[in-house]
Order: C-alpha cells, then structure tokens, then sequence
C-alpha cells in the first residue's frame, strides 16, 4: 500500500525529461523530480542535459535502477511514457503508484473526435490549457483538470531596438500548416520577419536559439509573431509577454482567451489586419512598448511561476490522496 504523505513530506516525483523548457519550469517546485537516463540518451532519457539550469531537485536515476526505488508518483507526459516506457522502465508495484498525465498537445488525429490515450480512471490527466480540455474526448475521466504555464525569465528588459518581428518555432517548415509555415511566408512578403528554432536554417531561418538565451536574444526585435494555427500555449509566447514583449498572434486556441487586441497584443484571423497591426509597431515604437507593458502586466498575473508550481504540489497530494483512500476502499471490501 502506498505511504500517505502530508504536508511536510518532500514529495519525490517520477517522470521523463520531455519537454525541457516544461520541466525547467515544473522542477522550480517544492519536490523532487526523478528522471531516468541511458547511455544512448535517447529520447525522454537525456538526463538533465546542458540546456537548462535545473536545480539539485532534478535528480538523474539510471535506467535499470528506476525499478529498486520509491517514488510519491509517477508523470507521464507522453503517449510512449504511458504505453512504452512505464512498463519497461517501471517495476509491477510501481506502476500501481498514485499517476498523472499531462497534455501538452492539442489533439492532433481529428480536432474534436480524438480519445485521449487515458482511460483508467485511477489517472489524473492534465491538461495545460482549457482549449486543450475542451477539445479532447477526455473517455469521461473523473479526475481531469487545467493547470495553465507559469514561467520566470532571466531579468531580460524588452529594448524593441531591431525594428522587425521574432518568430520562434522548431521545425516550422516541416510541420506545415499546423504550426503555419504557410502563413509565415505570406506575411514575410510585407513585414521583415527573422525565424529561430531547431530545423530551421534550412528554411531561410537562423537556427536554434538555446532556452536559457532566447528571452535576451529575443527581446531586441519589435515584436513577436505567433503564426501557428492550432497549438496549446507556448513557452515562448509566455517568456515574450512577460518580458514586455508586443505579441502578434493567430486568434485560434488559447490565445484568443489570453491577448486582447490593441491592449495586450493583437490578435486576428484576418492576417490582413495582422500585417497593418505588425508594421504600425514597426514605425511606433512607442506603441510597441504600450502594448507590450499591457502584456507584460497580464503574464505576471496570469503566468506566475509560485501559482504554476503551487497548482502541481497541491495536486500530487491531491491524486496520493485519492489513491490512498481507493485501496481503504478495496482493504475494507476483502476484509
């Protein structure tokens, strides 16, 4: 039977590393994050790796020793963590622990016909935007909710003095219209435009930006353009508001909840409207400025990291809670 943890317990969480820029934010938490690491280092088994700043918290365990140790809960955080790997990296017993799943994505098959690969209802499933939970097929989970980004950036103050837009996204061009690789290359007719993430010096981009580098590397452009179609919310969305950066974007998914027109950034699906709104930034800085200190503003409230981590502590005990007071339930009914 699992161990009941209160509130003074330093809760030790197992999971895979993923997505980094998540993880870097997830592990600013009160608990320990286990991560398992082979010698390929492949994928969800990098160990920490060089590209973020992770705490002491974030603690490498190698493969074949996950199995011999005691963990609070399992995350998983992909398809192939839930079906794959926890069975061959996780002991019988360990699979029985207290578990979350976190989506990350948007469905991805079919927008609002896709089941979500959980269906046991001893799972949490989490997902990071409220667009992201409306549109999967959830199988009727009991236990589904919404924990939205928080984020810290370096002390990065936006300067705007590059008088063109900043798009950061991995592998735009081969992802396709989804992540609006169609749309980029309208809009870099009429507006100058640099591009930045993996994969992308093929397609007249400038190549990967390391995370702990984008926020000051980013914050010398004008503005940042958000192109994607269909998406959850993006870090780097997220990094840019709260650096005071304007924030040009699609106003699909989440971000037609989150940025208001003209005051926290601009938003359209009229990409029209979106071209007049990014050159006015260009020619008035001073505009770009007023509207990115009204995101600015929004993302401190809305994005705040000790909320983020807050929400996940509370609901690791919430789920270890739950799982303890199910096997009451089934030690009372054998009795």
């Amino acid at each position: 039977m699992n161990k009941i943890t209160t509130g003074k317990d330093r809760l030790k969480i197992f999971t895979w590393h993923i997505h980094g820029s998540y993880l870097y934010y997830l592990s600013q938490g009160d608990y320990d994050i286990y991560i398992p690491v082979n010698e390929e280092k492949t994928e969800g088994y990098y160990g920490r790796g060089a590209t973020f700043p992770f705490g002491g918290n974030v603690i490498e365990v190698p493969v074949a020793e996950v199995r011999n140790m005691d963990f609070d809960c399992i995350l998983f955080q992909s398809e192939r963590n839930y079906l794959t790997d926890r069975h061959e990296v996780l002991a019988d017993w360990q699979q029985q622990l207290p578990s979350v799943y976190v989506e990350h994505n948007t469905p991805e098959r079919h927008p609002t016909n896709t089941r979500h690969v959980v269906s046991d209802p001893a799972v949490m499933l989490v997902h990071v935007t409220h667009f992201n939970k409306l549109m999967w097929d959830n199988n009727g989970l009991p236990h589904v909710c919404v924990i939205e980004h928080g984020v810290s950036i370096p002390e990065v103050t936006y300067k705007g003095d590059i008088p063109r837009g900043i798009v950061v996204i991995n592998h735009i061009h081969q992802r396709g219209r989804i992540t609006g690789w169609d749309v980029f290359e309208e809009v870099r007719k009429y507006v100058p435009l640099d591009l930045v993430g993996m994969g992308t010096s093929g397609s007249g981009g400038l190549g990967e930006v390391l995370n702990p580098q984008l926020p000051e590397f980013t914050s010398r452009y004008r503005f940042f353009f958000n192109p994607i179609r269909y998406t959850s919310f993006g870090l780097a969305v997220c990094e840019a508001m709260m650096a005071g950066m304007p924030v040009v974007a699609l106003a699909t998914t989440e971000y037609a909840t989150v940025i208001k027109d003209g005051i926290s950034g601009f938003i359209d699906t009229n990409i029209e409207k979106l071209v007049d709104s990014m050159n006015k930034l260009i020619t008035d800085p001073a505009l770009a400025r007023q509207v990115g200190e009204g995101g600015r503003q929004l993302a401190l409230e809305k994005f705040n990291i000790t909320r983020f981590t807050e929400d996940w502590k509370n609901l690791f005990h919430q789920i270890i809670q739950i799982n303890f007071h199910n096997h009451e339930k089934e030690n009372s009914i054998h009795q």
